[in-house]
């Protein structure tokens, strides 16, 4: 197989006497990696753009050109695209949910002292009645265990309408009107069912609000189930929540916390047993963060920091690589020793996300600690290239804080470029798909189920396997851990040189391990943004200690002659338990073009069925 990720494949010297050492390796079947032009030249067949928008729908992509077509920026049109996704991908992402942006501004006409890059933080917070045993201990919520996933009480307090406009009103150049017309235009006159909807709606997620007898989601099998009936091919209009849009294209933040949308989504939480006030709805602001950055190969990565888990695994993860960087060599195909190296630090950098990370607004996190050179050197040194390790060993050596007393399925991904130099890669989400199937009466968005992205039951992972510490238990007002990791990528270390990549994804942890494959992927080796999308891929999250493999990648064979064995032969024979099975994030890409001076190249995930929109 052609490699993917020329980084990991180990020199001859480091795999003396293994069945996979240099000489003897020669692939002996074509799996799905193809190799790539080199950077310098152009690859056949793959279209650029002077600026582009890559979402997991086209109609959201096509929304931001529209922005792009009418002078707006790169904030312009990820805000359109953002919008307009609440409509058209409504079990991802929305109005009713939160997310981050990382902005990476290069020229603005209003903005002096550029370049600047920010990372800003509208996740959602904890309501008032949130407290650390609430789920546990709580009479109608203790043997329910859907509690934290469906229903008024897995709700959050959303943030992607002050997170967007917050994001336009400072860094874009559009009106608000302007920027929301897509997004309304596309709830009134509907968009058509497609099969990744129908997917969702088949998911596990939604099998309560289907089935369940009552009120508690009626609404909800209406408008996104019509009633039972939907099928792929249908057209979905979405009245109601065209009338929250206009609301706060006229009004701002303002009709969406304080008018009567607010009133609207305190009435059927309370209905809902789940008390939340007109003020701390009120109250919501978004934050922003100084970003995460370090050096890869030449170039400057901006990574998302905590309440963000992304960011540090991703910046251990290629800390450790460029540790071990005179251990490897390239090759032109898979195996299993790169598989195993990556798995390695996969597990080291997750099992410090289970131990370290929370919402650093309110527990200390040892971030330059955790991202160190001399830490990412350790774990690196740590990883046997022979076999795997037992489970508890994996993660940082360095003291740990007590965490303090208390006081992210259902994603999407875009990415976005203009031809001024300007980038976005905006992550946002409503936890599992169509989140806590919750509809606001009036308005027919759904909210977010963010509440399980909590530590809400001691010692017993969330909806996506992950354990996570004490320092992740819910409080008022505190934001959950999250997996969501909008990544941008410099072509030089300093923050003038032009951006690389902007890369992010959907899929819980998957997001994580993804982004970074991606990531490795087009910047490392120059695959094609379109095709390194598409690659199949690997995740491990430490606990359960399972590595999730593509069958395309586990089946290839390495080696030849008697020596010829399968990559997971080679895997397994390091101690690795593999579990086979498509990949389950989904990731957006854009990179700068090799051929084209100020071009770009973009895909958008097939698994989910996106198509990026560029001129």
């Amino acid at each position: 197989m052609v490699l993917r990720s020329a980084f990991l494949v180990l020199i001859a010297s480091a795999l003396t006497g293994c069945a996979e050492s240099r000489t003897a390796s020669t692939p002996t079947s074509q799996g799905p990696y193809r190799a790539a032009a080199a950077p310098t030249n152009p690859v056949k067949g793959e279209p650029t753009y002077r600026h582009v928008v890559a979402a997991d729908h086209e109609i959201a992509s096509k929304a931001g050109l529209e922005m792009l077509r009418k002078g707006g920026n790169a904030v312009d049109a990820a805000v359109a695209a953002s919008f307009t996704l609440s409509v058209v991908r409504p079990y991802s992402c929305g109005i009713g949910g939160g997310g981050f942006m990382m902005i990476h501004l290069k020229r603005h006409p209003k903005i002096t002292g550029l370049p600047r890059t920010i990372a800003l933080d509208y996740r959602e917070v904890a309501p008032s009645w949130a407290r650390a045993d609430f789920f546990e201990t709580d009479p109608k919520l203790k043997d329910d265990p859907a509690a934290s996933t469906n229903g008024a009480h897995a709700v959050a307090i959303p943030g992607t309408v002050a997170g967007l406009l917050d994001a336009l009103e400072k860094f874009g150049t559009l009106s608000r009107e302007a920027v929301m017309a897509p997004a309304i235009r596309a709830a009134e006159e509907g968009f058509v069912v497609d099969a990744d909807y129908m997917r969702a709606v088949a998911s596990s997620n939604v099998a309560r609000g289907a089935k369940e007898a009552g009120s508690q989601f009626a609404e909800f099998r209406t408008i996104y189930l019509l009633n039972g009936r939907v099928k792929e091919g249908d057209l979905l209009k979405q009245p109601a929540q065209a009338r929250a849009l206009k609301l706060i294209a006229r009004d701002g933040a303002k009709a969406f916390y304080s008018g009567e949308i607010a009133s609207a989504i305190r009435s059927v939480l309370g209905a809902g047993g789940a008390n939340v006030t007109l003020a701390e709805l009120a109250a919501y602001r978004p934050r922003e963060l100084l970003p995460l950055t370090t050096s890869f190969q030449g170039k400057k990565v901006f990574a998302f920091p905590p309440p963000s888990s992304g960011g540090i695994v991703i910046v251990q993860t290629l800390g450790m690589i460029e540790a071990r960087r005179e251990e490897f060599d390239s090759f032109d195909y898979d195996s299993s020793p790169q598989i195993h190296f990556l798995t390695e630090a996969f597990k080291h950098s997750f099992a410090d996300r289970s131990r370290f990370l929370a919402d650093p607004a309110v527990t200390d996190i040892p971030v330059l600690n955790l991202t160190s050179q001399a830490n990412t050197r350790d774990l690196a040194s740590r990883i046997d290239l022979s076999r795997t390790q037992p489970i508890e060993s994996y993660g940082s050596n360095i003291p740990r804080a007590a965490a303090h007393p208390p006081t992210d399925s259902g994603t999407s991904h875009l990415s976005a470029v203009d031809s001024w130099g300007n980038a976005v890669a905006c992550t946002e989400t409503i936890n599992l798909q169509f989140g806590s199937l919750v509809v606001v009466p009036g308005f027919g968005f759904l909210l977010n189920d963010q509440m399980d992205d909590f530590t809400t039951r001691r010692g017993t992972p969330n909806a996506f396997g992950l354990r996570q510490d004490d320092r992740n238990l819910p409080a008022p007002g505190k934001q959950p851990l999250s997996s969501m990791s909008p990544t941008i990528v410099l072509s030089g270390e300093t923050d003038t040189s032009p951006v690389e990549l902007v890369v992010g994804g959907s899929g819980g942890p998957w997001i994580i391990t993804g982004t970074l494959q991606v990531l490795l992927d087009c910047v490392t080796y120059g695959i094609p943004a379109s095709k390194a999308v598409a690659q199949p891929r690997i995740h491990h999250q430490w606990m359960p200690n399972t590595l999730r493999i593509e069958p395309e990648i586990a089946d290839s064979t390495e080696g030849s002659g008697k020596q010829t064995r399968t990559v997971r032969a080679g895997l397994e024979s390091r101690g690795q338990e593999l579990k086979l099975g498509k990949s389950e994030c989904v990731i957006q890409a854009i990179r700068r073009s090799p051929s084209s001076p100020g071009r770009f190249e973009a895909g958008s995930d097939p698994r989910k069925g996106g198509k990026p929109a560029g001129e």
